[in-house]
């Protein structure tokens, strides 16, 4: 219990120190802050949620020791709240079949992938929605505090833009932090997954990626928040987060589809490294691949592939 405490707090530290190395402002710092959440996580899929909740504790108490309430909120929030919670889902498991005596791995009916993805997108949501009210309470508000921010970093960089570009980027920022926030949680809570794996410590099996299914309820979810980004005002600018956030996770299940679909190619290789190396290097390619998650959840490829899939020959 001694050590499982110590590693807790270790864990903590470690995160809080990532933290702030912000003050720092090397480049590095960028980085650490953006996985502090990984060393609770790791914690919390080795020795427990638990542990994880101690070690985000003691994290807290010190960043509101170095930095004050506010920053220790947003600490909380952002990295202590995510880990410890993730943590406990990827953990969760119940009896498959009604079976009353515990049995091995292979009998127990693991917490689904893909609702952890849609947790991932709430914790993503909040955290953006939270920052985008502390610029103000109204669409003009926030707007004003976001442009101001881009005008000051276009000075500071030396760059001149027209006012319609200006416009976009003020548009599109919104969507770029819950973007980038839904990407970080989830290569936190992969490398945390990782980690504990490779250590053999994970204790659930490695889920097959391939079979990652939303729950029925998210393209209701999606078709809901594109209506609602022509609102206009702050409906609209908290419609448009909430749909970069679903896009992120459908394009997760196109790229599931994708990896199912080319199952039977025997330059699959090939063909996956090309549709990813298109991603990295235009943008709008991530859209096409989350509408392929899209058309997977409306009319099951995955499913009627397989169904379509001659059964393996017998092995001489």
């Amino acid at each position: 219990m001694i050590a499982t405490i110590s590693i807790a707090l270790a864990a903590g530290f470690a995160a809080a120190l990532m933290f702030a190395s912000i003050t720092s402002g090397a480049a590095i710092s960028l980085l650490l802050i953006n996985l502090a959440p990984l060393p609770l996580m790791v914690v919390g899929l080795v020795w427990g949620p638990l542990s994880a909740a101690v070690g985000g504790i003691a994290a807290t108490v010190v960043i509101a020791a170095l930095f004050g309430l506010p920053y220790c909120i947003a600490f909380a929030l952002v990295n202590v709240l995510p880990a410890w919670w993730l943590a406990h889902l990827v953990l969760l498991a119940r009896q498959r079949g009604g079976v009353a005596a515990a049995g091995p791995n292979e009998e127990l009916e693991w917490y689904p992938v893909g609702r952890i993805l849609i947790w991932i997108l709430i914790f993503a949501t909040i955290i953006t929605a939270a920052t985008l009210m502390m610029m103000g309470t109204d669409a003009a508000a926030i707007q004003s505090t976001i442009r101001k921010g881009w005008v000051e970093l276009l000075e500071t960089t030396g760059l001149a833009l027209n006012d319609s570009t200006l416009d976009t980027l003020v548009v599109m920022a919104p969507m770029g932090a819950e973007m980038a926030a839904m990407a970080m949680l989830t290569l936190n809570l992969w490398l945390a997954a990782k980690i504990a794996a490779t250590s053999g410590r994970l204790h659930r099996p490695w889920p097959d990626l391939k079979s990652i299914a939303l729950p029925a309820v998210t393209i209701a979810a999606l078709f809901a928040a594109v209506v609602c980004c022509f609102a206009g005002g702050l409906l609209a600018i908290l419609a448009q987060v909430l749909t970069a956030g679903l896009s992120i996770v459908y394009a997760m299940t196109g790229f599931a589809v994708l990896h199912t679909l080319t199952l039977a190619m025997k330059s699959r290789a090939l063909w996956l490294g090309c549709a990813y190396a298109v991603v990295a290097g235009f943008a709008w390619a991530l859209l096409a691949v989350a509408l392929l998650g899209v058309a997977d959840a409306v009319f099951g490829l995955r499913q009627r592939y397989l169904r379509s899939r001659p059964p393996p020959l017998p092995k001489p």
